[in-house]
């Protein structure tokens, strides 16, 4: 009975520590206005603290769920509504002198920038090469003697170009280390369940978020697209488009930029601040877009919970499975599994900053679950969490947290899973 009561009371006061740890959200939006960006943002590199394992056990298994590294924008229609605006603007006489030397530098992009829409770009090629080497050299003891490995990406070739950036960079770091790659039709349910052309898809239960029934507690204004317009225009009449749609477009192409090597483009027409004043409001939005969609990634839960334990029992031999795709299918997930306290829905809007930051679902944004065996086949498996690369909390009990039992992990998300069962 006591030591039940210990475990309570270390989850309860791990819970609390880890959602201290999120009140500072403000803090580091401080530190790093680009997190602002939301979805956007590039992955930062920070080195982070892991906690040493219990004593006697080792990591002998990953399962991993990675985003796309960063891209082009995600449609056409930006660059060709903004090539649009530009060129009327600029004919017209239009333009103030600093809009003119924005329409300058983007005509001198707008090829490439047209051509290479939603494709991967060099720095998100990068950024799966160093995530991959980092988890390599994190966790040597399941990669030195080599193994195989499974890796799955939707359909898109962003993912694809992800997944391989990120197998061939193990391979360098071991040549013993077999992956095999697919990207099909057979796999979308362990990576995009909801995808369109997935045979196995399924209608899952939705739902909102709690505080959006006390959304007008939330007070927020600003005129963000006016003021981008005034700096940008002597005039928008005759040009296409309302001017807080000319606004919004000039916002989404500037946290672009930096994910393909044309930072600076556009100069201070739109500033790092005028995006982090609004974050907390452009959050709330990302938490209702996400929210709704976590029940659909039930099968990547599931997917790795059997992949899991197929190595446990010893039905299977990978020593790695890793997964390829995007933040609509990696932000749900994360609420779904609950990291860091993401599922705890509250009712509060101010409160939602605490629990999710939508600079978690980055470019490149991953969820790795560490498996460790102790030394004695009576000891219980452990797992541990990480999300982009630090240590996070899950919602189940532990006295050794970051670590939890398998067994706890198991069962817990297997009733979430039943929970939320496919509408017929």
């Amino acid at each position: 009975m006591m030591k039940k009561i210990l475990t309570l009371v270390t989850f309860l006061v791990l819970g609390l520590s880890a959602w201290a740890q999120q009140t500072n959200v403000l803090d580091q939006l401080k530190s790093d206005p680009k997190k602002a960006y939301g979805t956007d943002y590039p992955y930062a590199f920070t080195k982070a603290p892991l906690t040493k394992a219990p004593r006697g056990y080792k990591p002998f298994y990953i399962s991993h769920y990675g985003r796309h590294g960063s891209r082009y924008y995600w449609n056409a229609f930006l660059y060709r509504e903004m090539d649009s605006l530009l060129t009327n603007a600029h004919r017209k006489h239009q333009l103030t002198a600093e809009g003119e030397q924005f329409y300058t530098k983007f005509e001198a992009a707008k090829e490439e920038l047209s051509t290479g829409v939603s494709e991967l770009t060099d720095l998100g090629w990068q950024q799966h090469q160093r995530i991959a080497r980092t988890m390599y050299q994190n966790f040597p003891q399941v990669f030195k003697n080599g193994g195989n490995v499974l890796a799955i990406a939707s359909l898109s070739g962003r993912c694809v170009l992800s997944m391989s950036a990120f197998c061939q960079e193990l391979v360098q770091c071991n040549p013993k280390i077999e992956i095999r790659e697919q990207s099909s039709r057979f796999t979308l349910d362990g990576v995009v369940p909801d995808d369109r052309q997935n045979p196995a898809r399924r209608d899952f239960p939705s739902g909102k978020p709690r505080y959006e029934k006390n959304r007008d507690q939330f007070k927020y204004t600003d005129n963000l697209e006016e003021t981008i317009v005034k700096r940008a225009f002597t005039s928008t009449e005759g040009l296409p488009g309302s001017v807080h749609h000319i606004g919004e477009n000039f916002i989404n192409l500037y946290t672009s930029l930096p994910n393909i090597g044309h930072e600076g483009m556009m100069g201070n027409l739109v500033t790092d601040k005028d995006i982090a004043d609004r974050w907390e409001n452009s959050n709330l939005g990302s938490y209702s877009w996400l929210f709704p969609l976590q029940y659909r990634m039930i099968p990547i839960l599931q997917d790795i919970i059997k992949k899991a334990d197929a190595v446990i029992d010893g039905s299977s031999d990978h020593i790695a499975d890793l997964r390829f795709g995007h933040d609509d299918r990696l932000g749900p997930l994360h609420i779904l599994m609950g990291i860091n306290g993401a599922d705890s829905d509250p009712e509060d809007p101010y409160q939602v900053k605490n629990i999710y930051q939508n600079w978690q679902t980055c470019k490149a944004s991953n969820i790795q679950l560490v498996f460790y065996r102790g030394k004695k086949a009576t000891d219980e498996v452990l797992v541990k969490c990480l999300l982009n690369g630090q240590e996070a909390s899950l919602p189940l009990p532990s006295d050794m947290y970051p670590y939890y039992k398998w067994s706890d992990f198991r069962q817990f998300y297997n009733d979430r899973c039943k929970a939320h069962t496919p509408s017929e």
